[in-house]
């Protein structure tokens, strides 16, 4: 029988480092998404984007918070069962979140450029 280590520390290592990998890419990623797009004279719909390898980083980087959040529950002595449930659900919700959060402010870059973004332009 395998015993993880208490505290599981190793775990909320393993998910960080998954998720800053995959981050690095996705960020490589996207800037050059975004680099040809305005290259290309801004012809297609920037929230169109999401092709396979972007999206397939985005899933790596929520491995990692799914990762990050189970050791991060098994610190609490949680059971590997209840740590796996719980880190689950508040993934694919916060992950979810973020990557619609993210069309819509590629979206206002799209119709109004950086300016649509800036907070005191609205003032």
């Amino acid at each position: 029988m395998y015993y993880y280590p208490q505290p599981p520390f190793l775990i909320c290592l393993i998910g960080l480092f998954v998720g800053l990998i995959f981050g690095l890419t996705f960020q490589t990623i996207l800037k050059q998404k975004v680099n040809k797009w305005l290259k290309d004279g801004r012809k297609e719909d920037l929230a169109q984007i999401e092709k396979k390898e972007l999206k397939l980083a985005y899933l790596g980087i929520c491995l990692g918070v799914w990762i990050f959040l189970t050791g991060g529950l098994l610190l609490f002595s949680t059971g590997l069962i209840v740590a796996v449930g719980l880190a689950l659900p508040l993934t694919v919700l916060s992950t979810s979140l973020i990557w619609n959060q993210l069309i819509d402010v590629l979206q206002k870059i799209q119709k109004g450029g950086s300016k649509a973004l800036e907070l005191d332009s609205w003032i």
